[in-house]
């Protein structure tokens, strides 16, 4: 499952993807993403964003880890308490909260890919 949160913090780190896969589907046959699938690997399947602390020795190596984890998790709240969860992926990348989701995300992989 690391793995999992791996690629999807590079999503969310990468506007060039979001466009290409979420909004264009641009994507080899047979593969899918969106955004909301990303979601769900952080906070559903993972809870890494709901417990960063707890997600020590789990999915995640080290207290830096779960810091910028913790950094990626308030701009994503951030982002939905001010739009809500029931955009479409676009209106999500075009919002103006969306830049401070991408820079949380791209600290995070910085710190995901130092293992």
């Amino acid at each position: 499952m690391r793995n999992e949160i791996v690629r999807a913090v590079k999503a969310l780190a990468d506007p060039e993807y979001q466009w290409s896969a979420w909004v264009r589907r641009e994507l080899p046959p047979g593969q899918y993403d969106e955004f909301t699938h990303r979601i769900h690997i952080l906070y559903d399947d993972t809870q890494v964003l709901e417990d960063p602390a707890a997600a020590v020795g789990v999915y995640l190596y080290s207290r830096e880890e779960a810091d910028a984890m913790a950094k990626l998790a308030a701009a994503l709240d951030a982002l939905f308490a001010e739009l809500g969860t029931e955009l479409s992926d676009e209106d999500y990348l075009r919002a103006r909260a969306w830049s401070s989701v991408v820079a949380a995300a791209r600290e995070a992989l910085g710190s995901l890919e130092k293992h």
